[in-house]
């Protein structure tokens, strides 16, 4: 190697000191810890993708019209997801799957932003393009401004209730 090249440096993992990977037992409960998460996760996926399929069944998006209902589901979700993260981490202290549960699992499957790529694929494809440049936008301008009015709005309402 010469002395022109770049050399690259090697970053070791970060390690938990209080876990010792080579000693069988502590690898077999590190293990088992997660399948509780993973359960409690795949439950609330469930729940969260039965209600947005409700929601799409409720307000059908007509071929090549803007997906208003993905776009309200999305930012709903991300509204909800501000109020219920304060709402853990600053209000009260939540049983440890509470957030895998309802944060990952539900309000995960409930927002749909794999549809909302789905949908700008289809309108562009449809010839919609400006629609689909309008969606693009506006669904993240609309999350963005959801989850911050959530968390504003939830610490407000607790600013005010601890004045009282």
């Amino acid at each position: 190697m010469s002395s022109h090249e770049p050399q690259q440096a090697i970053v070791a993992e970060p390690v938990d000191p209080d876990v010792d990977l080579a000693d069988v037992g502590q690898r077999r409960e590190l293990r088992r810890s997660h399948y509780g998460v993973l359960a409690v996760i795949a439950a609330g996926g469930a729940l969260g993708a039965l209600a947005r399929f409700e929601a799409s069944r409720l307000w059908p998006t007509a071929v090549g019209s803007f997906p208003w209902t993905t776009l309200t589901v999305n930012a709903v979700g991300c509204l909800v997801i501000g109020v219920f993260l304060v709402a853990v981490t600053e209000i009260f202290t939540a049983h440890r799957l509470l957030r895998p549960f309802f944060g990952t699992g539900v309000l995960g499957g409930f927002t749909t932003f794999s549809t909302y790529c789905v949908d700008i694929e289809r309108l562009v494809d449809d010839g919609h393009a400006t629609t689909a440049l309008t969606y693009l936008a506006a669904t993240v301008v609309a999350a963005m401004a959801a989850v911050s009015a959530g968390a504003f709005a939830t610490r407000r309402l607790l600013a005010d209730r601890s004045k009282s």
